[in-house]
């Protein structure tokens, strides 16, 4: 159980739920010509969660002594599982993730795409090791990298496959996949910044230069606050313009969607401590989620 907290196993099941659902609700039932099978989604699944757990685990190591202070109860290295063992098990995932990549880009025919897979490994570690005590920085680069797990599953379903005869229709279904990731980055980023503002405490003992750091807790809240609105009214656009024929998918994007982002607005201009931020954070955790569910709309779009 401690190795599964470790490689923070239900954040590895978003991202193997997400590339799920964009393979099976959408992709597949709109008869899109793909690239991968059931084994091959399998084969991306495990190499994508493998790469994101071995950076799970790198930001352990080097994350020790902030959340000796920000989350004692959680410390993990050095308390459950030696460090020693930490860093192997990090190159074990590391090694499993990139070699599967590589097989893959090979098995689809475009060996260049491997290059994906050593891009995220590497920017991890260098998020863990450096990027992370940057101010806002770090935060966009891990937030890009959670977008990346989403387009990748586009990249090689629908690339490799791609024609002159086919080519409108990979791209309309590539841009709406591109829509899911930017959503998946601007969700995590103001996660990433909640989080920062959270664990401002043993960030600033740790030496770190997060952005609540550099600013102050209560502009970076500000900042939050009004960064918010952006997907907030992102989203509202594109029910009043994209999905106003589909009143089931009004109904889910309004009650699932709009409501929990105003909410979470609201609650973050009014947020007075660590535990209001936290509990932000976690919302937004759960709008991702909800987010990643409404790929099983289209199922519905269909019927």
């Amino acid at each position: 159980m401690n190795v599964l907290n470790l490689i923070r196993w239900k954040n590895l099941l978003m991202i193997a739920l997400v590339q799920l659902l964009i393979k099976y609700a959408f992709l597949e039932p709109f008869g899109v010509e793909t690239t991968l099978d059931s084994f091959g989604i399998t084969l991306l699944i495990i190499a994508t969660t493998c790469i994101a757990a071995a950076g799970n685990i790198i930001n352990d190591i080097y994350d020790v002594e902030t959340d000796l202070v920000n989350k004692p109860n959680r410390v993990i290295i050095n308390k459950h599982i030696s460090e020693k063992t930490a860093y192997t098990l990090f190159i074990i995932f590391n090694v499993i993730g990139v070699s599967i990549g590589f097989y893959l880009s090979h098995v689809v025919g475009r060996a260049p795409f491997f290059t994906i897979f050593v891009l995220i490994s590497i920017l991890l570690y260098v998020y863990a090791t450096y990027l992370k005590g940057t101010p806002l920085f770090g935060n966009i680069v891990i937030s890009f990298l959670v977008a990346l797990s989403i387009i990748i599953v586009g990249v090689f379903e629908l690339i490799p496959v791609m024609t002159a005869s086919n080519q409108d229709i990979q791209t309309v279904f590539f841009k709406v996949i591109l829509d899911y990731a930017i959503f998946a980055f601007s969700i995590n980023l103001l996660r990433e910044i909640a989080k920062d503002i959270e664990d401002i405490d043993g960030d600033h003992n740790a030496g770190l230069n997060t952005l609540p750091i550099a600013i102050g807790r209560v502009r970076a809240k500000n900042v939050l606050t009004g960064l918010s609105f952006i997907p907030l009214v992102a989203v509202i656009f594109y029910v009043v313009f994209d999905l106003y024929k589909q009143p089931i998918a009004v109904g889910y994007f309004l009650l699932c969607i709009v409501g929990p982002l105003m909410y979470t607005s609201i609650k973050t201009f009014s947020a007075k401590n660590k535990k209001d931020m936290h509990h932000i954070s976690q919302m937004y955790k759960i709008i991702m989620l909800l987010g990643v569910l409404s790929l099983l709309l289209y199922l519905f779009t269909l019927s």
